[in-house]
């Protein structure tokens, strides 16, 4: 831990000044801290895919980066309304035989669970994994479907 050594002002105390000093810590804690998961090695490396969910009109639409990973790894769920992808990115042997300099990728088993409305259609679920990307469309019910009506003032 760095030792910071402490100031003495002349006039006592500086509200904006502490302020800027906590403002420095916590941006130093959240930049090291929370950037990205700490990784003892790959073996028990922490991984959780990034995703993305949008909220449209007729759908809702989830993408998760999944980059490396063959389809039939991943396993997508919904019951109860909650939306669930699981999967394992295995670690490639050869890389044991190499002597890195760094080693940045994450491996190992992960599992996202996302509480849907109840406005969602699960019999009409979609599901497709191209590029490293999964995206799941979720149709909304015909009933659930967000209209507008154009209200006269009178």
């Amino acid at each position: 831990m760095k030792l910071i050594p402490r100031k003495n002002r002349e006039s006592g105390v500086d509200l904006f000044e502490d302020l800027e000093d906590f403002q420095r810590e916590m941006n130093h804690l959240f930049d090291v801290g929370l950037r990205r998961p700490l990784k003892v090695s790959n073996e028990d490396a922490l991984w959780v895919p990034t995703v993305d969910i949008v909220d449209e009109k007729d759908q809702i639409k989830v993408k998760a980066d999944l980059p490396g990973m063959k389809k039939e790894e991943i396993e997508v769920n919904l019951e109860n309304d909650v939306l669930s992808i699981k999967g394992e990115k295995k670690e490639e042997k050869e890389i044991k035989e190499r002597d890195f300099i760094r080693s940045e990728r994450y491996y190992g088993a992960f599992h996202r669970a996302f509480s849907l409305p109840s406005s969602v259609d699960a019999v009409k679920v979609n599901a497709v994994y191209k590029d490293g990307v999964l995206e799941i469309t979720l149709p909304k019910k015909e009933g659930a479907k967000s209209k507008q009506i154009k209200v006269d003032i009178k």
